[in-house]
């Protein structure tokens, strides 16, 4: 018995966001060896897509058929949120089991109301933009990948990978999942809940006055920084800073600098010798077990375990054998 995928394409979607997923659901295929997973692509009408690299697609229209899965393809946001894909996505996903999106593809079931009071993500550089457009989504920045009730949001491209081996995992179990892995030569799967790596240290919040908290927060990691203290460097009220660094960064402050701590310290363990202690009270954590935890949280592995894998392993002569996984 197959099950139908539904990729919905829009004018400017993103190539890699479409060939990832699809590339895993059709390893899985190969590895079943019957076609269990069949896709399609589709479209508001019909029409050949063209995407961000510059080549069309040739699609079908939204509608013609029942897919039990529709998943948004990622790519440039704008032509997304016309009104004939926002229509089109609605017949798409009409009588469909779940539905999904890769990267910003969260935006146009934003906007055809499929995450109203519902938990989503989505690439970290839009989160704060999504929160913002469509307040009635819980926008979480910090996830790979969210699974709530029959909607499932992915971050950036390779994330939807990370989505696809969830799926194929729960249709076939792990040992699938594992083989997928292997054949693309990916990170067996990356939980969902493994933080976006780097966002906050990346992040570039519209106003100056957030800025100039995550710059104090970044130079005083080591110090305590309850909210209070970071609303004075931005000079606002606590309940002001709270409401404004969550609408640009879509994080709560004390999130934000748990993550920040997390991914100063995922740098120090990779790139030097200290010990996991002495590098849990460099950036500010009570000690080494809240550190612990907190990279169970955004990481999905202990200190010692990422450390490992950010590693790279190196063959004679200093030649790269295999890099540590995309965070």
């Amino acid at each position: 018995m197959s099950t139908s995928f539904a990729f919905y394409l829009c004018d400017g979607f993103q190539l890699l966001d479409l060939a990832g997923p699809t590339a895993a659901l059709t390893a899985a295929n190969r590895l079943l060896e019957r076609e269990h997973y069949r896709i399609d692509l589709v479209s508001a009408d019909g029409a050949v897509v063209h995407g961000d690299a510059g080549f069309g697609l040739a699609t079908r229209a939204a509608g013609s058929f029942l897919a039990e899965t529709v998943v948004v393809v990622g790519g440039r946001i704008d032509p997304m949120l016309e009104t004939g894909n926002v229509g089109g996505i609605r017949r798409a996903a009409a009588g469909a089991l779940s539905i999904a999106s890769i990267c910003t593809g969260a935006f146009l079931l934003a906007a055809a109301g499929f995450l109203d009071r519902r938990r989503a993500t989505t690439h970290w550089q839009f989160a704060a933009r999504l929160q913002e457009q469509y307040p009635t989504v819980t926008v979480d920045a910090d996830r790979i990948f969210i699974n709530d009730g029959a909607i499932w949001t992915s971050a950036g491209m390779t994330a939807g990978i990370d989505l696809m081996l969830a799926r194929i995992e729960i249709d076939h179990g792990a040992e699938i999942a594992k083989a997928v892995s292997r054949e693309l030569v990916v990170y067996h799967r990356r939980p969902g809940g493994q933080s976006q790596y780097a966002a906050i240290a990346q992040m570039e919040p519209q106003t100056d006055r957030i800025r100039k908290a995550l710059t104090f927060a970044r130079d005083h990691l080591s110090e305590p920084l309850p909210i209070d203290r970071l609303a004075e460097a931005a000079c606002l009220s606590v309940r002001q800073f709270a409401r404004l660094f969550r609408k640009e960064t879509g994080e709560t402050p004390a999130r934000a600098i748990e993550r920040l701590r997390c991914e100063t310290a995922r740098i120090r363990l990779r790139d030097g010798t200290e010990q996991v202690a002495t590098v849990a009270r460099i950036v500010g954590f009570v000690d080494a077990e809240r550190m612990r935890s907190a990279f169970l949280r955004h990481f999905g592995h202990p200190p010692q375990t990422q450390r490992r894998l950010d590693r790279p392993l190196i063959l004679e002569g200093d030649v790269p054998l295999c890099w540590p996984p995309m965070g």
